[in-house]
């Protein structure tokens, strides 16, 4: 529960103490009690006007090592801008060089809005709480506990609701970069060895065992070594892979790509950009280790990243497309010719980078788990449980990928139009309209254009993922 006021007693000041005002989760406090503390022996007057002041959120926050301006945007181009990039192309070949474009660019709008109106209530409801920052499930909740008396009883089930989708979503992503790991070593070394091109499920085994080892790791700064080098071998195979991009463009004709395709390919289009453009998940923490203003806004961070964001998906996918056209894989890595040193080396180091990536994204999931797991165990039983818990998860995403197979296209567009219409378009909406539930604007059109976003993220859902379970039925 949040307790959103101050008691003060003009005539009792001498005896005045200041309580929490906030006690949430046990993680958010008020910051700066003893200027209040101070002012509590000044006039009634002075106390009065700290009271009325709105509360701002960025003054509370305690971080030991916020986030600049420039940081916070690396951190949401990290986020955006990961493996999924190279599936674009794939996005472009089922809707057309046209559609693809027009489209990719729509859709980035879209999901910057979406972030927008999740960053804007978040905000809201932390001032109304008076609370100092919190992530996107405690923000759902507290949305929900705050919201029309209905709604009430369902915050705890909104907070575990996006638990579950965040999770689950991390969870099927790294299984995506499973199958982009075990495609690019089967192309890699089959080269050299013919008779592995039938090894896909010996090298799903041997990662399987080396992930189950590494992501035992359990602090996150022992990881950044290895982020550092997801991020070096993730540039190089995007250099390299330009250059071969910018060679086969050459010997190209546009009459030769198609401007646009059916209707019916327009939801594993949508499916794909959405999997590889949202990252919804990365952005709270990014917000809340900010200490000034500056996330939203004409040249916020979340308008300049994923500015940048849009710009770099829609140039490759145009480009890859363009390149490549009908033979375009489900990654753009895979359409490398197999006998040239550059191709190979770019092989190698996105296989270096899905690698480390994976550990990084489990690690997400994983910690949200267990926090939830040791309060109900006890002290002693705590390195066991993490481990079996560890171990069970790179299990649970590994046999995903191991049933997968080949079908790395499916899966992109089943975790797409599942979970990532779900996070990144239906749970703005609803928070949208129950934050804003007593003024809607001007004939209620806050309400009707999140009515829309909903009906449209409902349509990527049910669309999106029959498309992709029709296509692991083929």
């Amino acid at each position: 529960m949040f307790e959103n006021g101050l008691d003060m007693k003009k005539e009792k000041i001498d005896s005045y103490t200041l309580s929490s005002v906030v006690d949430y989760n046990s993680r958010t406090s008020l910051a700066n009690n003893d200027q209040i503390k101070a002012q509590a022996n000044g006039s009634v007057d002075s106390i009065t006007s700290i009271t009325q002041k709105e509360y701002d959120p960025y003054e509370h926050r305690n971080v030991e090592h916020p986030n600049t301006y420039f940081g916070a945007v690396v951190h949401i181009i990290k986020g955006s801008l990961g493996t999924g990039i190279l599936a674009t192309p794939r996005a472009f070949k089922t809707a057309g060089l046209a559609v693809g474009g027009v489209g990719t660019i729509l859709i980035g709008i879209l999901c910057t809005y979406n972030i927008r109106l999740l960053v804007s209530a978040s905000h809201i409801i932390c001032v109304r709480t008076k609370t100092p920052s919190l992530d996107f499930a405690e923000s759902v909740e507290a949305i929900f506990q705050n919201g029309p008396k209905p709604v009430r009883r369902w915050s705890r089930f909104a907070r575990v609701f996006v638990e579950i989708a965040l999770c689950l979503t991390y969870f099927l992503g790294i299984a995506v970069i499973a199958v982009f790991i075990s495609e690019s070593l089967t192309k890699l070394v089959s080269f050299f060895h013919p008779p592995a091109e039938s090894w896909h499920n010996y090298f799903m085994l041997a990662l399987y065992i080396l992930l189950v080892f590494l992501c035992q790791i359990r602090e996150l700064k022992h990881m950044v070594p290895f982020s550092f080098i997801a991020n070096v071998t993730l540039v190089t195979a995007f250099v390299i892979t330009l250059y071969y991009m910018a060679v086969k463009i050459q010997e190209v004709d546009i009459s030769e790509r198609h401007l646009a395709t059916s209707i019916g390919n327009i939801p594993s289009y949508f499916s794909t950009v959405l999997f590889a453009m949202e990252g919804v998940g990365s952005i709270m923490p990014v917000e809340n280790t900010m200490i000034e203003s500056k996330f939203l806004g004409r040249m916020g961070v979340l308008n300049v990243a994923m500015g940048f964001v849009v710009t770099c998906h829609t140039f490759i996918g145009f480009c890859g497309y363009f390149a490549f056209g009908e033979d375009t894989h489900a990654a753009i890595t895979q359409n490398l010719p197999s006998d040239k040193i550059p191709a190979q080396i770019a092989q190698a180091c996105i296989c270096s980078s899905m690698f480390f990536t994976f550990m990084l994204n489990h690690y997400v999931p994983t910690d949200i788990l267990w926090r939830h797991l040791r309060t109900r165990l006890a002290p002693q039983k705590h390195n066991v449980a993490q481990t079996i818990l560890r171990t069970l998860t790179v299990t649970f995403a590994m046999s995903v990928a191991a049933a997968a197979g080949h079908n790395l296209d499916s899966l992109i567009d089943l975790v797409g139009a599942v979970f990532f219409s779900i996070l990144g378009l239906l749970v703005p909406g609803v928070v949208d309209i129950l934050i804003n539930w007593n003024d809607w604007g001007f004939c209620s059109w806050k309400l009707y254009k999140n009515i829309l976003m909903i009906l449209i993220s409902l349509f990527a859902l049910v669309s999106g993922s029959f498309y992709a379970i029709r296509s692991f039925a083929k």
